[in-house]
């Protein structure tokens, strides 16, 4: 065997946290992208999952890929992680790679 074959390529994660204030202001760290927000609803990404934050009134405060800083401001309801850790790799994606 070829010594490359044992090499397997370590991701450094990026530290994620969460700062909920009186459930009327959410700032992360560590986001990597955002797939989509609205009112109801923000869908972002970091190295530890996709978290989906639900409430009302929701509005995108500051949003910094670069940084990786993301500020929601309005009513939270539900904070809820999944797994998945990049967005999904939907039916024209896998045709058009």
């Amino acid at each position: 065997m070829r010594t490359g074959d044992f090499f397997m390529e370590t991701k450094m994660k990026k530290n994620h946290n969460l700062f909920l204030e009186n459930r009327s202001g959410l700032k992360l760290t560590g986001v990597t992208d955002v797939d989509s927000f609205d009112e109801e609803t923000v869908t972002a990404y970091t190295d530890y999952g996709c978290l989906t934050v639900n409430g009302s009134k929701l509005h995108v405060e500051e949003l910094n890929l670069d940084s990786g800083v993301l500020e929601i401001t309005g009513e939270v309801v539900a904070l809820v992680y999944s797994s998945r850790t990049e967005k999904g790799s939907g039916f024209f994606k896998r045709i058009f790679q």
